[in-house]
């Protein structure tokens, strides 16, 4: 599969699971403590997959890697407060507002890949190397999901 149509994939399913996240109430701990575990589970093998395969193969090929380099900064960012949210009980009213900074941060995030940096990787990558690139970051998100 094609790297950046895989990633776009990974894409919807994380803007839907952070909708889903953001419409919880205190009142929903439950959903909210599966959601918030879905949402881990599947951003760290996508996070893993970009930072060891697609941005590496990017880094090579571009003559401006600042956006690469922001990705990874990005990553970085959600990684931190997502941390900072696990010692926010499920039911604080504190939760709603740090998960709406959250979806905020990662949302942008994929504005960033899905607009300027996706376009440079059609321009700075060949179809078949995109091909192989996507091929292996699948396989790395299997085997992350596994862990």
């Amino acid at each position: 599969m094609d790297a950046i149509k895989l990633l776009k994939e990974d894409h919807q399913k994380f803007k839907k699971l952070l909708g889903d996240l953001e419409d919880t109430t205190e009142r929903g701990i439950k959903i909210r403590e599966k959601l918030l575990e879905q949402l881990k589970a599947e951003l760290k093998p996508h996070e893993a997959a970009e930072e060891e395969i697609f941005y590496p193969a990017l880094i090579e090929r571009l003559k401006d890697d600042e956006i690469v380099l922001e990705g990874y900064e990005e990553h970085h960012a959600a990684d931190v407060l997502l941390a900072e949210l696990e010692g926010v009980p499920f039911d604080d009213e504190r939760w709603g507002p740090k998960m709406k900074v959250i979806k905020e941060n990662i949302e942008h995030h994929i504005e960033e890949e899905e607009g300027p940096m996706f376009k440079q990787a059609r321009k700075a990558l060949k179809p078949d190397e995109l091909e192989e690139l996507g091929t292996r970051m699948e396989e790395r998100m299997k085997a992350g999901a596994a862990r």
